[in-house]
């Protein structure tokens, strides 16, 4: 369904997100590297010059990982006391895993919501006095 028949609904624009594929027409992808967005959709032509995603996405990730890692961490060190170097060999891979996995869906999800709320840098209105 493209934004010439009707607009994307929410579990729509989410499903696009997750998928890392363009905000409007969901074919095109949106990425050209790992992070790295393409200057517009191959399918429909949109160009992406809008996103800005900032650090959100990293922000989510972060807490997200740090509340398993933490929390597993925690119930290893209170269970079984294992020396440091089991801590590292088991939290360091999976700190990797927690983090960068999700990093790209998280960040597209970010920029497909941005584009289905119509989200931009806010503009000063200058008031006339009555």
């Amino acid at each position: 369904m493209t934004s010439e028949t009707a607009p994307a609904t929410l579990s729509q624009t989410v499903m696009r997100g997750l998928g890392c594929k363009c905000p409007r027409c969901g074919e095109g992808k949106l990425y050209a590297g790992f992070l790295s967005l393409r200057p517009n959709c191959e399918a429909c032509g949109l160009d992406y010059a809008f996103i800005d995603a900032g650090d959100g996405p990293a922000v989510f990730i972060i807490m997200i990982a740090g509340f398993i890692v933490v929390g597993a961490a925690l119930v290893v060190e209170m269970k079984y006391q294992p020396p440091f170097w089991v801590h590292a060999a088991l939290w360091g891979p999976l700190i990797l895993a927690t983090t960068l996995l999700p990093l790209r869906s998280m960040k597209a999800l970010l920029i497909d919501l941005q584009y289905f709320h119509k989200a931009a840098e806010g503009q000063l209105v200058e008031r006339k006095p009555k």
